[in-house]
């Protein structure tokens, strides 16, 4: 029964969806009217609705026919903006050209963005942010449900903007207001201008396809700086990887070639006076690298304690640190991932711009994250560790920290009271996920 619900959801939203595009509103009122007096003039001899019924009918076909006769010559193109945030509106610019000799008046503007359908998996186990607030009758048939899956795989809600007159042969800017839903790319697919008949009831719509793209950022929580007490570690590579930053000038001696020394270290004049390859010896190089570690694992490929998650960690990525500090984004999705920024790698925009479009690991264990963080441990002056749960193998992953000697700070984003032993796990914060925003506030100013 659920599943024929489902299929049948496609069909209502793509006629609502021609409804609202091509009716205007004084449409609407008389589209509704019709269907009443359809409803009530049945019987012919009981009353006179059926006229009702015949003359807004005569209407609709009237105006419906003379849509027919709008024409339209227009191009268009977007001047978006870089990014745009989660939760923060954008405007960007449409600029239109009128290519007719003709003035082109009462247009409204509509900017769209792809929206592939859910599959009935994701539709049964995603996890509708109001699911409490639902009774039992919205819980079971789902379309509230599938309406918010269809809004997040928009990804935006784009007002629609009604149009300025167009002299002929001219161009004109128009705003368009953008409100982010998701994190990650959005793409736009046309855009659409609505000419309505003289009657004002029907839309002729006039399409340009226009293909653009737009990375949105996680919502992000003020953080303040924060300072671990790690200490500085040999990093192999280090002049490679941090761009001579540190301590890493210092030349020490020179030495015969090995396999390996990089040929840029080569000093030719040695080699030419003993007529064999020598190199420069440079000093080990030790700086401060801190981790910043992202649970993914979860079974919900659409859930609210993911994405705070994710907000967390971008709040983390982005905010103040030194510019001496490497800090490196580790989680696991499809393979596992280690991402470097600073000291002339990745900039931060960088890190954001994967977190963007991190996605959940609901096919894989937490220990799948351990030989990643145990192949940097060695390095690692520091981590933070965004959680989403605390369970026993994700107290193991803190203690392969600890016993590796490096400082951590723990965040879990939690729906629900946890106990934690502090004396075992003393930097372990609980973050609620309706109190974000206060309980990252209150920490920093603690910490």
């Amino acid at each position: 029964m659920r599943y024929f619900l489902f299929k049948n959801f496609n069909l209502i939203f793509r006629l609502d969806r021609w409804i609202r595009r091509h009716f205007t509103k004084t449409g609407l009122l008389i589209l509704g009217s019709l269907i009443a007096a359809a409803t009530f003039g049945i019987d012919t001899r009981q009353n006179l609705a059926y006229q009702l019924f015949a003359l807004l009918f005569a209407f609709l076909f009237l105006a419906f026919l003379s849509s027919w006769f709008v024409r339209v010559r227009l191009t268009a193109k977007r001047e978006l903006p870089e990014i745009a945030t989660v939760g923060d509106s954008i405007q960007y610019r449409v600029r239109v050209q009128n290519h007719s000799r003709k003035l082109q008046q009462n247009l409204t503007l509509r900017d769209y963005l792809k929206q592939p359908l859910p599959t009935f998996e994701e539709f049964l186990q995603a996890k509708e942010p109001r699911k409490k607030k639902r009774n039992w009758f919205d819980h079971y048939v789902g379309y509230q449900r599938w309406r918010w899956l269809m809004n997040l795989s928009r990804g935006a809600m784009i007002e629609e903007e009604n149009m300025p007159a167009i002299p002929p042969s001219s161009s004109i800017s128009s705003k368009m207001t953008l409100q982010p839903l998701r994190r990650g790319y959005i793409y736009f697919s046309n855009m659409t201008f609505a000419c309505p008949d003289p009657f004002g009831l029907f839309n002729s719509l006039y399409k340009i396809e226009r293909p653009d793209r737009l990375l949105v950022l996680p919502k992000r929580y003020p953080v303040g700086e924060i300072t671990l007490s790690g200490s500085r570690k040999y990093q192999r590579g280090g002049v490679q990887l941090a761009m001579s930053i540190g301590e890493a000038e210092e030349f020490v001696a020179l030495r015969e070639y090995r396999p390996g020394d990089p040929l840029r270290h080569i000093h030719w004049k040695s080699w030419a006076k003993k007529g064999k390859p020598i190199v420069k010896e440079f000093q080990d190089e030790f700086f401060v690298r801190h981790a910043l570690i992202l649970d993914t694992f979860t079974q919900q490929a659409y859930g609210e304690l993911f994405e705070a998650a994710v907000s967390v960690a971008s709040s983390f990525a982005s905010a103040p640190h030194s510019e001496e500090i490497l800090l490196d984004l580790m989680f696991v999705g499809t393979q596992a991932y280690c991402f470097n920024s600073g000291r002339g790698l990745a900039h931060t925009d960088q890190l954001l711009e994967i977190l963007a479009c991190v996605e959940a690991c609901t096919d894989k264990p937490f220990k799948s994250l351990y030989p990643l963080v145990r192949e940097h441990a060695a390095s690692l002056s520091g981590s933070v560790c965004i959680l989403l749960n605390w369970d026993e193998s994700r107290q193991q992953l803190i203690k392969i920290l600890k016993q590796a000697g490096i400082p951590v700070l723990v965040f879990v984003i939690s729906e629900i009271e946890l106990e934690i032993d502090q004396d075992k796990f003393p930097n372990v914060q609980v973050l609620h996920l309706d109190a974000i925003t206060e309980e990252l506030a209150l920490f920093c100013q603690q910490f």
